[in-house]
């Protein structure tokens, strides 16, 4: 499994976790929705910097969103 998908997936489930729409996480975080969506859908690399300022935004340690769900 790659590092790109394993932040995607992490990112939707911690992002609907918060109850907070794509829009509202990228206001948060000083990001554009439509950079949200498309590191969502696996279309974009991420910046350690953009990293850190989602994790920031959903309150959560950035290492959370490297580090593959637990069953």
């Amino acid at each position: 499994m790659s590092l790109i998908h394993i932040f995607a997936v992490n990112l939707r489930f911690y992002r609907t976790e918060a109850g907070l729409s794509q829009e509202k996480l990228a206001e948060l975080a000083g990001l554009h929705r439509t950079y949200i969506s498309a590191i969502e859908r696996e279309r974009r690399n991420i910046s350690i910097e953009n990293i850190e300022n989602i994790a920031n935004a959903l309150k959560i340690d950035a290492y959370r969103l490297l580090k593959p769900l637990e069953s």
